[in-house]
């Protein structure tokens, strides 16, 4: 085993027993399971001879210096909370494999023309506050200031703001307007991730190279009012049947997911929750109301504005049709986060070279790397191959394709790090 290698290995074995909570492992968001990682990964970049530094949100930043420290620095990394009873892999494998590529370069010899940080990221998992990319937005001066005190803890429920506190870090600087990380100051970030999904796994690949993380539209309150009747005494014709209108329009959903299919483009969609009230349905009842959610998802955002307008303009036919009243409710809107090109054919480039099976391929779940890309920061993303699914006990990344992603991130550190290098698109981006 690569002595890279065998040092992540170490620290996945002390990630796993410091933050066991059987059956998995759980690192609350400004926890003490999040804490311990944060110590253990700052002990290990201590002993490579790493500068280790704090944001006043609580991100943490392991440094490499290069030799011209005034250039931008590479910043690769992840967040190293988890769900509860969650994997050890979801997101602290991007925060060890950075580590693991520096300490490769560093066997080697190499010396970074510009600094490379490893960034440990806060508060990444919605369940515990919910809302997305807390740590790295709260970097780049994006959360709402009322967001400190008005989003709380969902196992405390108390504050983010007095979580953070307690931790140490200071988010009334944040509410007046601190911005740890100046955008036009980063060269590029990286992430690497286990991918959520089953598509390497499936497909017989190690790692991915990141296309893009999806965009979305969530719609939390989605309702169908038509009207409770007896279920043997009334006809068809004089029915207002909420749920034969509910499934109508979930069909439409299903027929435009399959001619986006059709036409190649990138589209998903769920129905995440369909019911009636239970306190009202009964077998002997037409239902009176559905609600529901959904959750549509595309690299496209101009498919996703489409499938909004197709959707609303179907709900009025539906209710027209069936006498009832569908109303889709408010939506959230996240743009889709497309990766740096050039980076990505770097990644490319490197995988044929180093004969790495690596699939070019979407996320689909969100990642911190958005909020950077969403900031204008050039922006790449490896996956690693992960069985078993994530957010559970069971997620089962092999060694083996962690070093194939290791030596994917090793590989595009060394490139990136360079300030002169001819022709080198990455020395051109700020």
């Amino acid at each position: 085993m690569r002595p890279e290698i065998a040092l992540a290995k170490n620290l996945f074995d002390q990630l796993q027993i410091g933050t066991a909570d059987p059956p998995g492992v759980t690192r609350a968001s400004f926890g003490e399971g999040e804490a311990f990682a944060h110590a253990l990964v700052a002990e290990t970049a201590k002993s490579m001879e790493l500068e280790i530094s704090h944001d006043v949100a609580g991100n943490q930043y392991m440094t490499w210096p290069g030799t011209d420290r005034s250039a931008p620095p590479v910043i690769t990394g992840s967040h190293l909370d988890s769900v509860n009873h969650g994997g050890n892999y979801d997101g602290a494998a991007g925060v060890i494999m950075g580590l693991a590529a520096i300490h490769a370069l560093q066997q080697q010899g190499f010396r970074p023309q510009r600094d490379i940080t490893v960034m440990a990221i806060r508060a990444e998992e919605m369940m515990w506050f919910p809302t997305h990319y807390c740590g790295s937005r709260m970097a780049f001066g994006l959360l709402d200031p009322g967001d400190y005190d008005a989003v709380r803890r969902s196992d405390t429920g108390r504050s983010l703001a007095e979580h953070m506190k307690q931790a140490g870090f200071d988010p009334d600087a944040l509410k007046a307007g601190a911005q740890p990380l100046d955008p036009t100051s980063i060269h590029a970030f990286i992430e690497a991730h286990i991918e959520q999904g089953p598509i390497l796994q499936e497909r017989g690949f190690p790692v991915g190279i990141v296309s893009g993380i999806r965009g979305n539209l969530r719609y939390k309150h989605c309702r169908i009012d038509g009207r409770y009747d007896h279920a043997g005494a009334v006809p068809r014709e004089y029915r207002h049947d909420a749920v034969f209108a509910g499934t109508e329009f979930v069909q439409v959903l299903e027929r435009h997911w399959n001619d986006c299919q059709a036409a190649g483009d990138d589209f998903v969609a769920t129905v995440g929750e369909f019911h009636t009230d239970p306190s009202i349905h009964a077998i002997t009842k037409v239902p009176g109301q559905v609600r529901f959610t959904m959750d549509i998802r595309s690299l496209d955002n101009r498919l996703l504005l489409q499938t909004d307008a197709l959707l609303r303009h179907e709900a009025v036919r539906i209710s027209a049709q069936r006498g009832v009243s569908i109303d889709l409710g408010a939506f959230t809107h996240a743009q889709p986060a497309p990766m740096h090109s050039e980076l990505r054919r770097i990644l490319e480039d490197i995988a044929q070279s180093e004969s790495i099976p690596a699939l070019t391929m979407a996320s689909g779940a969100g990642h911190d790397c958005a909020t950077f890309t969403w900031q204008g920061v050039p922006t790449a993303m490896i996956f690693v191959r992960n069985q078993n699914g994530s957010h559970n006990p069971d997620e089962a990344m092999e060694i083996v394709d962690f070093a194939a992603g290791t030596r994917l991130l090793e590989g595009l550190l060394k490139q990136a790090s360079k300030t002169c290098q001819p022709l080198d698109l990455l020395c051109g981006i700020h």
